[in-house]
């Protein structure tokens, strides 16, 4: 299944009958509740409204894993239900149109063993500029069948980024190149890049409409991206992002690190790379 739709393809598709689940998950960062506002004054009609911060993201009293670490399976399986999400459902995730909360829902959708899922590519920004009726009717919660069953993407910790480093592979950072170089560092407490990791700064993959940009363009920017590698941003969900953008690609197999670089610096004892120096 092709992991990104249309506007026009979506329109269509809500016209037929048929198991199609429609979830928005707007996000910006920083700004709680801010997604949810969004979808109250309009949204796709039947979408179900999922928040990023505290139903697609766990939280842990130890602060391992990074600022937004993967929900816990029984958690996301009961949010998926509540969406509707039966086994044989199509689910088509929604954000505003950065695909940075889409990434996160397609990934996880897919990880946890839901192969039929699409992301809308532009989000809510297509949508409305391709004449789509919003709603700001709220549906019900439903009770669908969807079970959980975490592995089915890659993934890889901190304790084995030195190894995979070691044999070869490829640590993709995807954060904005002041970050990776560590001359800026707006969000979290330590400014630099894990020791070997190379930068592709997501914003690359963007068209400025707020979708991905073609196909072909994509394989080429991505290239040198092989199965086996790991991709990382600043807590997972940039470089979902990203591995949905691999994924249109026809880029298979490249592993996230959820926690990504807030997990790393979480160990005082770990390496810290910037531009000019490693410690």
């Amino acid at each position: 299944m092709e992991p990104l739709v249309s506007a026009e393809e979506l329109a269509g598709l809500l016209a037929q009958p048929g198991s199609l689940v429609v979830i928005d998950v707007g996000y910006q960062l920083g700004q709680p509740g801010w997604g949810r506002e969004q979808y109250l004054a309009g949204h796709i009609p039947g979408a179900h409204f999922v928040d990023v911060e505290t139903e697609l993201s766990s939280h842990r009293s130890d602060g391992t894993g990074g600022r937004h670490p993967l929900p816990e399976p029984e958690d996301f399986q009961r949010v998926m239900r509540r969406c509707g999400v039966d086994a044989d459902s199509t689910v088509v995730v929604v954000d505003q149109e950065t695909m940075l909360s889409a990434g996160r829902l397609w990934w996880l959708l897919r990880h946890h063993g839901h192969g039929a899922v699409r992301a809308l590519n532009g989000g809510m920004r297509a949508w409305t500029g391709a004449g789509g009726v919003v709603s700001t009717v709220e549906p019900e919660a439903a009770s669908g069948d969807f079970k959980a069953n975490p592995g089915g993407l890659p993934t890889v910790d901190a304790e084995q980024i030195p190894a995979l480093l070691a044999a070869g592979g490829r640590l993709v950072d995807v954060r904005a190149a002041e970050r990776f170089r560590g001359d800026s560092e707006p969000i979290d407490p330590v400014a630099g890049h894990i020791p070997g990791a190379t930068n592709l700064p997501a914003s690359q993959l963007m068209a400025p409409d707020g979708g991905f940009l073609p196909v072909q363009v994509l394989r080429e920017r991505l290239d040198g991206l092989r199965p086996g590698d790991a991709v990382s941003c600043g807590s997972g969900l940039t470089a979902s992002q990203v591995l949905l953008a691999a994924d249109a690609a026809g880029l298979a197999d490249v592993a996230l690190y959820p926690g990504s670089w807030s997990d790393w610096i979480t160990d005082h004892s770990r390496p810290v790379a910037t531009a000019s120096r490693a410690t």
